[in-house]
Order: structure tokens, then C-alpha cells, then sequence
């Protein structure tokens, strides 16, 4: 059988939504196939249904010449599958993850030595192997994740967006290390919110909707990667900017100080190790302010020490002219925030969390009706509201999330990665309504790791090992690095570093 995987009129149906309508396709042996598409197409729909996770509703699904449906003990022991949330457990270190998960495949012991070194040095996580999972950067757990999954050698490996919430550097590593076992009999289904990864695939398939809109090579839908993601945008009905319908009505009526957000010597310590270490900046009245640095170099620590959710070990915070360690309450008022890790309500529906959430931040009656009724319209929500939070595809979980973190109309906003799993027309959305709101006033401070969106900040502060590296324009970055963009900028830069303080430590 020269195919991986067969599916035939495949559908499947959460309550009344049709995530995968009459879904026919082949997946060829040793290829990596992408599966990309807007929020809520039906990818991570698509990838259960292959694995065995759902059962169809309708139409034939053949993984490996089984039937997940009928043979899902068997599929186990010959498939690798890498879920949206890491599936690992955090409790436990790299090692016990490894081992957890051989002992559910049902590897022999005398194999897992040899086959553990192999992925240790594959992951580069040999100095960590002793490592509680919830301790490692964002990119180290995914490739922990990815070590599990390949635990047995896979003949179909599956990821369901391995890549979101890791750094540019991370990301080229994890898309190596697939490339490299592609080449050995492996065959990779691989769902991405990232066009450059896309890119790179043997074929793309595109979801809209719950069907196939386009099945082929990334080079026949376009002949340029830098004319790809607009090649894909058009196949999902194209975008129009336009005004954005949140900022239209934001209202601020508060006094600004010079500066709305700022640090001064802002450090987090632990022990002798340092998360933040020394860190000052201003941002002035509708900045947007970019955190940008690899996993692990201390951005999110800033942001839960600027919106008082953990105490800095020395230095001083202010959002609005209030001391956020003298004054948190006073100090939260004034901010929206959306974390890194979705962090609403899962066992709450998508109403309840706005309801929810609308009450903490203080808006009541007619007010607090409007708001919730304008995010669900703007953010396309009302298909879900009787859904569970938890139950949500990745982007619309952001969505709601993004949602939740403006409605009470905050003079400063800290978003830590609020793009990250959503589809690229979302992602313009999303900044349409960012760019609307600071021309309003409103100070935001942002992470991300799509580089292209570091051209929206004003100024990005480059982070690494916790501590700004450079501070500076898009463009003054650039230049800095001697560089063609901001990806190769942000490489260029943390490289440099990396190698000084390489010498310097040798020195």
C-alpha cells in the first residue's frame, strides 16, 4: 500500500457544526503532509479522526492498513501522536514522561537505555532529563512532547500544532528534526498556524469549513514563500482591512501619567537563578511595546510581575502611577490581560466566561449586556456560546480570550502571545483591532513569535537569558543586526549574544 492513510467521505459533528463535511483524501508514505485553515476548519477534528481519538460519523477512515475504529490498540503501537496541549505530564520529569510513555506503547524495558540516549541527544535534552516537565521552557516541552511521540519509531507521526508558542530558533530546530526522520519510512501529518513551515511541506491541504479547498504542493498554490500566506488568505475567502468595530466606541476618561507602564530594576530571582534580571523601560500613552526572545528568556515572568501576579524579588513597577506592589489592587484596575496559556474557564461555556468575566471587571446592567453582545459578534463567538471553554479549537479559544481581556475598555493592555494557533486571517483581525486601539490610547505591551508582527510594535525590547539585549525601532533592530528582516534580526542577535557570553565565560 503506497498510502499512509485513505479517507473517504469522512464527516464528523459537534452538535449542530459540521467539522468535516464529506472530507475525502490520501496521504502518501514518507511525505509530511500540512493541514492548515482558518479557526474552527476542522485540522484538530481531522487529526483525531486519523489517530482514532474520534470515531466518524459518517464515510471510511484506513490509518496503516487499520481501522482506527476497529484496531485502536494496534494503531498505538505503530503511531505517534502529539496533541495541541504538549499531553505531557508536568509533575514528572523528561525522564518519567519517557518512561510513562513506553510503558504505553508497550516498550521493552531492555530497548528504552538505547532508544532514550537516542532521543535525548535528538532533543538536546540530555542536561535536562531530570527536569520536572513544568519547569522547561515552552520550546523544550514540545520537544519533549515530540521525543515521546517518537518513542518506538512511528510509522505515522502526527502533530497537531507542534510549533505555537515557540520561539523562531525552536521552531527551525523542531521542523530539522522532522525533516530529518521523514527521510527514514516515517510518514508526518503536521497541522500549522504558520505559513513558512507550511511552506516547507510535501503537500498542503487546506481546510474551510469542514472541506478540502485545496490539495497539492505548496509550490503550485504559489511559486514564492513570500507570496504563499496570501495565496492561502484568498483560498479562505480573502480580507479586507477595515476599522476596527472594538476600537470605534473605547472610551478612555483617565489622566495619563508620562509614562503608563513602567519598570525600574525589575528583577525576579530564585535561588542564585535569575528569570528577570535588571529590567527598566517606559512605555509612553498608545505604544505598542514588543517583548521579543527565545523560550525561557523571562517575558512572561515580566508580564506577571507588571500585572501583580507574582512580587518582584527587588525594583519597582507602576501601571497608570500606582506601585503594583504597594497599591495591586488599584494598579489591576486599569489593565486588560491576556496570558500566555488560556487562561479562562474551561468547564464554563464561551457565555458563561464572557458573563463571567464582564462581573470581575466591574461592568453591570446594560453596560455589561452591549459589551458582551459586541465580542461575540466582532470575535464570531455566537456558533459557540453553549460550548465549553476547554472544548474550543486553539484560535477560538484566543479569541475568547482576547475578548475577555477588553471588554471593560483597560487603559493598558499586556498581551503574551494572543496570536499564537490562530489561523492568518484571524491573526490580521487581531491586529486591526491592537493598531485600533492604541490609536485610541490605549498602552499596550505584546510578545510574540511571528516576526512579522514585530513590525506593528513601535519599539520591541529583545530579551534573552532575562535581561533586554536591545531595545529599539523594527527597522533600528534590523539594522543593528546587519540584517534583511526580523527574523533574521532576532536570530542574528541572540546568536551574537549566545557567542559572548560563550567567550566571556571561557575568558
Amino acid at each position: 500500500m503506497t498510502n499512509a492513510v485513505e479517507i473517504k467521505n469522512l464527516s464528523y459533528t459537534y452538535n449542530t457544526i459540521n467539522a468535516l463535511d464529506d472530507i475525502t483524501l490520501k496521504i502518501k508514505k514518507s511525505t509530511i503532509t500540512g493541514i492548515i485553515g482558518a479557526d474552527g476548519s476542522g485540522k484538530t477534528t481531522l487529526l483525531r479522526n486519523i489517530t482514532g481519538l474520534l470515531l466518524p460519523k459518517g464515510g471510511k477512515i484506513i490509518t496503516l492498513d487499520l481501522n482506527p475504529s476497529k484496531n485502536k490498540e494496534k494503531l498505538n503501537k505503530v503511531l505517534g501522536y502529539m496533541p495541541q496541549k504538549f499531553g505531557l505530564y508536568e509533575e514528572l520529569s523528561v525522564r518519567e514522561n519517557l518512561e510513562l510513555y513506553a510503558n504505553l506503547k508497550e516498550i521493552p524495558k531492555n530497548d528504552r537505555k538505547e532508544m532514550f540516549e537516542k532521543l535525548y541527544n535528538f532533543t538536546k535534552l540530555n542536561p535536562f532529563k531530570d527536569r520536572l516537565a513544568g519547569k522547561l521552557s515552552g520550546g523544550m516541552k514540545q520537544k519533549l512532547a515530540l521525543g515521546c511521540a517518537l518513542l518506538g519509531q512511528p510509522d505515522l507521526l502526527v502533530l497537531d500544532e507542534p510549533s505555537v508558542g515557540v520561539d523562531p530558533i525552536s521552531r527551525k530546530e523542531l521542523m530539522k528534526m522532522v525533516h530529518e526522520l521523514s527521510t527514514n519510512k516515517m510518514t508526518t501529518v503536521w497541522s500549522t498556524s504558520y505559513m513558512d513551515e507550511a511552506y516547507g511541506f510535501d503537500i498542503c491541504v487546506v481546510l474551510n469549513k469542514g472541506k478540502i479547498i485545496y490539495c497539492g504542493t505548496p509550490y503550485n498554490l504559489s511559486q514564492t514563500q513570500n507570496g504563499f500566506e496570501d495565496k492561502v488568505i484568498e483560498l479562505m475567502g480573502g480580507y479586507k482591512e477595515k476599522p476596527s468595530l472594538i476600537a470605534k466606541d473605547f472610551e478612555l476618561s483617565e489622566n495619563y501619567p508620562d509614562c503608563p507602564v513602567k519598570a525600574q530594576n525589575l528583577e525576579k530571582k530564585y535561588g542564585d537563578f535569575y528569570a528577570v534580571k535588571n529590567n527598566t523601560f517606559c512605555i509612553k500613552k498608545g505604544e505598542i511595546f514588543g517583548l521579543l526572545g527565545p523560550n525561557g528568556a523571562g517575558k512572561s515572568t515580566s508580564f506577571k510581575m507588571l500585572c501583580g501576579l507574582i512580587k518582584p524579588s527587588s525594583g519597582n513597577a507602576y501601571i497608570m502611577g500606582e506601585d503594583i506592589v504597594k497599591n495591586p489592587s488599584k494598579a489591576r484596575s486599569h489593565i486588560g490581560y491576556m496570558a500566555q496559556k488560556f487562561s479562562l474557564y474551561g468547564e464554563l461555556d464561551v457565555m458563561g466566561n464572557l458573563v463571567f468575566f464582564a462581573s470581575i471587571y466591574g461592568l453591570s446592567g446594560r453596560k455589561k449586556e452591549e459589551e458582551i453582545k459586541k465580542m461575540t459578534e466582532v470575535f464570531e463567538l455566537q456558533p459557540y456560546l453553549k460550548q465549553n471553554a476547554k472544548e474550543l479549537s486553539l484560535g477560538f479559544k484566543q479569541r475568547l480570550s482576547l475578548a475577555c481581556a477588553i471588554m471593560h475598555q483597560p487603559a493598558v493592555l499586556f498581551l503574551d502571545e494572543p496570536t499564537s494557533g490562530v489561523d492568518p486571517i484571524a491573526r490580521k483581525e487581531f491586529w486591526s483591532h491592537i493598531k485600533g486601539l492604541s490609536e485610541k490610547g490605549v498602552t499596550v505591551m505584546v510578545t510574540t513569535h511571528f516576526m512579522d508582527e514585530a513590525h506593528y510594535c513601535n519599539r520591541i525590547s529583545l530579551f534573552y537569558a532575562g535581561e533586554t539585549i536591545a531595545i529599539d525601532t523594527p527597522e533600528g533592530l534590523i539594522k543593528k543586526a546587519n540584517a534583511k528582516n526580523m527574523e533574521e534580526a532576532f536570530s542574528n542577535l541572540i546568536m551574537e549574544t549566545k557567542e559572548n557570553e560563550h567567550t566571556w565565560r571561557a575568558y
